[in-house]
């Protein structure tokens, strides 16, 4: 599925390499279908890291193949496998939520908050 020149999003922080969530970076060899080795830049395109991570501490979120970012749905499908079940219910519930709230856009916010609990 992943595939060498792909963009991921970094999920976790990594302190010791000084790289936090959020950060992209590039596919540059695949060990097996979970370790990556991924290269993070600057805007200079200065290596900053370079080092294998497992498939948990990120997502994808640009295929090479396409050329094409992934959708925020598709980045959340990739996302909640790697979460506890716990934490992909209350994703599920919260995806509810607002499909409710947008449904009902007469609700006010403390009967949408209620609607929540």
């Amino acid at each position: 599925m992943l595939q060498i020149g792909d963009l991921i999003e970094l999920i976790t922080d990594i302190p010791e390499k000084n790289l936090h969530s959020g950060m992209l970076g590039a596919i540059v060899h695949c060990h097996n279908e979970n370790y990556y080795e991924i290269e993070f830049s600057n805007e200079d395109g200065e290596t900053l890291a370079c080092l294998a991570l497992e498939s948990k501490q990120f997502m994808l979120a640009w295929r090479s193949e396409t050329k094409q970012w992934l959708s925020a749905a598709e980045r959340v499908v990739n996302l909640i496998p790697n979460l506890p079940e716990d934490t992909a219910e209350e994703i599920l519930h919260y995806a509810c939520f607002l499909s409710l709230k947008k449904q009902l856009p007469y609700m006010t916010k403390t009967t949408a908050k209620a609607v929540a609990l």
